[in-house]
């Protein structure tokens, strides 16, 4: 949600991304299991392999990168692999993924750059050997042992805080300063901010569970927990033919996201490798705001559909703008109807939130939905998990977020309760751990 709401978040989408063909990977060695379809998942592995994987066919039926023709059978979702080495860090363009979970550490009393250096160099290594669907060379729990590596990506990012903690102030990016107060903040300090910040996600909950635990053990004594939150979306294959995610209202989100096609979309996502304000070891990388969003749900219900609709200005069984056409159509924020009011309100959603009534600001929105039980009264503690993308948040996220403090229609049904901003690096090179041209630089 970008930030009053979920920034055309509700409404934003996908977007088709260049399709990359990655080889599969093999199985751990153990004896092959069924998968109830009678292929066997070395079987199903091994021929993945021989093939070449689309990257995003699993994430694409729910998500913003390239969607195959036909849904993905839910047979083959193991087989889909993420590269852990490249220009990017992974878990920024592909495809949603069907299990999430986002954290956040804070160094311990006394850890400085060498240890998180240190750290770094060992949730590197752990990355890549679990985004190849490997085990752990030592210590691991099994939890993943039967599963392929089900698009499992991981991402490692820096906060405000830690370039102080670790004397590497000179260091830190203009771009990474703290986000200026919106009047519907009700945030958490606990539940905010930290020093190291690590997104995970993939399309099995036992492969995202097994990740979480090898990256929280191993912190070890450098860094401990500050806050955690899991999420969801839609599985891959759950829906007949490839479509654009729902959110917990209900709403078609992601219909209006950029899209790796666009001739500016490197622009606005990624730090440039020069000719930027930033840091040189910030090259290729990008900011990733970080939003916990309550959905009052018992609110929001209780609106006729009528009454959603204009809230987000799009209809809410197709994505389609109130002035007519389909999801992806343009919308006519000019239309008007017989009384001569426009048919989407002025203080819609997606008329808000739109990059062309915000001097052009976007941002990458892949974000996960959560929900963490009902209170006494039956009232569900639910809602989004904004993650979005960009090459700089005074530029992406903040002239939107305090365009949507000023009059979204939305607002009045959530409920923005913790936030953080990280510089996320660029991604590793082969023989490289994430972050090293900042800590050995």
């Amino acid at each position: 949600m970008a930030d009053q709401s979920i920034p055309e978040a509700c409404t934003s989408g996908a977007a088709p991304a260049p399709e990359e063909t990655l080889p599969g990977n093999g199985t751990r060695g153990e004896t092959p299991v069924q998968d109830g379809s009678g292929i066997s998942r070395r079987t199903l592995l091994g021929t993945a392999g021989a093939t070449g994987l689309v990257l995003g066919t699993a994430g694409g039926a729910v998500g913003y990168a390239a969607a195959p023709s036909e849904a993905t059978p839910l047979s083959s979702v193991g087989a889909d692999m993420a590269m852990f080495h490249g220009k990017h860090q992974p878990g920024i363009t592909e495809g949603l993924q069907a299990k999430g979970h986002l954290v956040a550490f804070d160094l311990a009393a006394g850890a400085g750059r060498k240890e998180a250096a240190a750290l770094l160099r060992r949730w590197s290594a752990t990355a890549e050997r679990l985004m190849a669907g490997e085990a752990l060379t030592s210590d691991d729990t099994d939890v993943a042992r039967d599963a392929g590596p089900s698009s499992l990506t991981i991402t490692f990012g820096f906060g405000h805080s830690f370039f102080a903690r670790t004397g590497l102030e000179k260091q830190r990016p203009v771009s990474l300063d703290p986000l200026p107060d919106f009047s519907s903040d009700h945030l958490d300090k606990a539940r905010s901010n930290g020093d190291l910040w690590v997104q995970i996600g993939a399309n099995d909950g036992l492969v995202a569970f097994h990740a979480l635990r090898a990256i929280q053990k191993d912190a070890g004594a450098a860094a401990r927990i500050r806050w955690q939150m899991n999420g969801f979306n839609r599985t891959p294959g759950a829906t007949a033919h490839p479509m654009t995610a729902r959110n917990l209202m209900g709403q078609l989100d992601g219909t209006r996201n950029p899209k790796p096609t666009d001739s500016d979309f490197d622009k606005r996502i990624f730090v440039p490798s020069s000719g930027s304000n930033d840091p040189s070891w910030m090259a290729n990388g990008s900011y990733a705001v970080v939003r916990r969003i309550r959905m009052l749900l018992d609110d929001w219900e209780k609106l006729s559909l009528a009454a959603q609709e204009n809230v987000i200005g799009r209809r809410k069984s197709n994505g389609a703008p109130l002035s007519g056409g389909s999801e992806t159509t343009a919308m006519d924020l000019d239309k008007t109807d017989a009384k001569g009011e426009y048919v989407v309100p002025v203080n819609a959603h997606s008329r808000i939130t739109r990059p062309d009534q915000n001097g052009g600001a976007a941002m990458l929105r892949r974000p996960f939905s959560y929900h963490d039980g009902f209170d006494a009264n039956g009232v569900p503690d639910a809602g989004l998990l904004f993650v979005c993308w960009q090459a700089d948040p005074l530029r992406g996220f903040v002239p939107v977020q305090r365009k949507l403090d000023r009059g979204d229609a939305l607002s009045k049904y959530i409920r923005h309760e913790a936030s953080g901003l990280f510089a996320v690096p660029g991604g590793a090179a082969k023989g490289e751990y994430v972050g090293q041209r900042l800590l050995e630089g």
